[in-house]
């Protein structure tokens, strides 16, 4: 049986086929005066040798196996994109955090040293007790600033690399985002290609049955 090679993503109808004209030398009837109804074999279309076929049908399957695999690249590309731009916020946040961090700091800074400044005229006019007190507690002060220097210090740097690190990411991401890019504009065109080669040209049902057998393709 004849049929037609058709993509799965077009529904095409085929071409018509040229009308022939009246036969000019059709005999007329003399009863009837009429002209009688000539006899016009329609031209045969060409059918796909089984070769051509087999050749378009193997075009047809890696087409297809082609555009699963960038449709799942696709997806994977799109998932990290988004995970990039969420550890892109928490990296804006984090930065946020340690820029206040660092003005708290400063002023904290500066209020111990203002405080060193008048301390020992205070402890001078206090009892031992009270004046051992206030020394204690300026410090407590000293030292937990110190502790919030070293905490700072370590998220600064640890900051630092993430945001190297993030910035690899970045590059690595567009990177394999443009090669995506291009295989797929790459397969469109061999799509396309498969379009004009092979799509709506008639063929033998025998023929594909043979040859999907022969290349252990399912019928599409």
């Amino acid at each position: 049986m004849k049929r037609i090679l058709l993509c799965t993503l077009i529904v095409a109808a085929l071409p018509a086929l040229a009308q022939v004209s009246a036969n000019p030398n059709a005999k007329v009837d003399p009863k009837n005066n009429k002209v009688s109804r000539p006899v016009v074999e329609k031209p045969k279309q060409k059918l796909m040798t089984r070769e051509e076929l087999r050749a378009c049908l193997v075009r047809f399957d890696k087409n297809e196996t082609e555009a699963k695999d960038i449709k799942a690249a696709q997806a994977a590309n799109a998932q990290e994109r988004a995970d990039m731009i969420k550890l892109k916020d928490e990296l804006t946040l984090a930065g946020q955090t340690i820029n206040t961090t660092a003005t708290e700091l400063k002023a904290e800074r500066e209020a111990l040293i203002k405080s060193q400044e008048g301390i020992k005229e205070q402890i001078a006019k206090l009892e031992r007790a009270e004046a051992e007190k206030v020394l204690a507690d300026y410090k407590a002060k000293a030292a937990a600033h110190d502790e919030r220097i070293d905490a700072y210090n370590k998220a600064k740097a640890k900051y630092a690399e993430d945001a190297k690190s993030f910035d690899a990411k970045v590059e690595t991401h567009n990177k394999s985002s443009k090669e995506l890019q291009t295989r797929t504009e790459a397969h469109l065109d061999t799509v396309d290609d498969w379009k004009a080669e092979c799509s709506n040209k008639p063929y033998d049902e025998a023929d594909e049955i043979a040859v999907r057998k022969e290349l252990g393709l399912n019928k599409k």
